[in-house]
């Protein structure tokens, strides 16, 4: 399925979206990003567009898992 035409977000509205989570990141940091590889993009009338889940997914907080749901054993090898 491809993605819908609002998924696509311009560098500017990029970066504000990492400014309002307090990380700030100039339009064209996010552009390198995206002429690297390390966001998806595409370029259309010569301006570059990102994907929105993927910036937001920038400042999604790690996932944590507790302790009691590993796999009983998992860290003995370690000793200490």
């Amino acid at each position: 399925m491809a993605p819908a035409a609002s998924d696509w977000i311009s560098l500017e509205e990029a970066a504000q979206i990492l400014s309002a989570a307090n990380i700030s990141f100039r339009p064209a940091t996010i552009g390198a990003w995206a002429r690297a590889g390390k966001v998806q993009s595409i370029k259309l009338g010569g301006r570059r567009f990102v994907r929105r889940g993927e910036i937001r997914a920038l400042i999604t907080p790690p996932r944590r898992v507790r302790a009691a749901d590993l796999q009983p054993g998992l860290f003995e090898d370690l000793g200490g």
